[in-house]
């Protein structure tokens, strides 16, 4: 719809609305033990909504409070994995509200660990598993669905094993090369699938084959040991099209301890927390389709 504001013609773009970061925790209770899914949800809804926009007229709109209360009743049905949570809370947004024709929902999930006590596993004791987090993004339209699984803030490094050399060296150049460093980062990786999986077989497999590729890559580049992961990610399932990483070199500085009268041959360093080099690369399988639906 256009409209006139003085003597310009407005058009109403692209919008969607809905409940960011709805923080909800589901205790599944066996005979024998607890089982925990800790999440962050976010819904985001679109569709008919001009009228909301340009009169004010609220008759399309469900409400974000009420896209909140959905989140936690269908969790009080069980979450299971999260790309299923996501792909049911997304269906019931389109196929149960008519102004709705698109839902977009991502669930970040924080893993837990279950406690030891006696020498075995608690029933229902847990601790925070590592700083990474599980990701999904699901996009969904009436009969067609996208799904985004990932991982961010996955920390790994490498005490050998990676060189950076060979690089345009011009007037404001003054890092040396080296054929020898420290390679830490933060994987973020998100990679769509082509169809339903056994999600939690793949995400499991996902992260093993993310991590044993860094571990096994003798590295001359951040870009190359990306380019190998994502490689290797598609290599292993078939059913995923494409991954999108992003590896932010977590820099680690040889000490100088000439001052001492001592030497450092890559023994101690400094850990410097910013500014830090980010590198980004989508891997495509190269006989799949187009990339269906854009990331977001």
């Amino acid at each position: 719809m256009t409209i006139v504001v003085g003597s310009n013609r407005v058009v109403l773009g692209a919008n969607r609305y809905g409940k960011a970061e709805v923080r909800c925790v589901r205790v599944t209770k066996h005979a024998d033990r607890h089982e925990l899914s800790d999440l962050n949800v976010t819904s985001l809804l679109s569709g008919e909504m001009e009228e909301v926009h340009l009169s004010g007229d609220n008759a399309h709109i469900l409400p974000t409070d009420t896209q909140k209360n959905t989140v936690y009743a269908f969790a009080r049905d069980g979450v299971g994995e999260i790309e299923e949570f996501a792909l049911r809370l997304a269906r019931h947004f389109v196929e149960n509200t008519d102004p709705i024709n698109h839902a977009r929902v991502e669930i970040t999930e924080y893993p837990w660990a279950r406690l030891e006590a006696d020498g075995r596993p608690h029933p229902y004791a847990f601790m925070r598993q590592g700083s990474y987090e599980r990701t999904c993004l699901v996009h969904y339209d009436a009969g067609s669905a996208s799904v985004i699984s990932g991982i961010t803030n996955l920390a790994v490094l490498k005490t050998t094993e990676s060189e950076f050399w060979g690089y345009i060296n011009d007037e404001y150049t003054t890092l040396a090369e080296t054929y020898d460093r420290i390679f830490a980062t933060m994987v973020t990786a998100q990679w769509r699938h082509t169809a339903e999986v056994d999600w939690a077989r793949s995400y499991a497999d996902a992260k093993r084959v993310l991590l044993e590729t860094f571990a096994r890559h003798h590295s001359l580049s951040v870009q190359q040991t990306m380019y190998a992961m994502g490689g290797a990610l598609i290599e292993s399932q078939p059913e995923i099209a494409e991954v999108r990483l992003s590896l932010p070199n977590k820099h680690h500085f040889v000490v100088d301890l000439a001052p001492f009268g001592k030497d450092n041959d890559n023994l101690v360093f400094h850990a410097d927390d910013r500014p830090y080099g980010l590198i980004e690369a989508t891997v495509t399988r190269e006989d799949a389709e187009a990339a269906a639906r854009a990331w977001e």
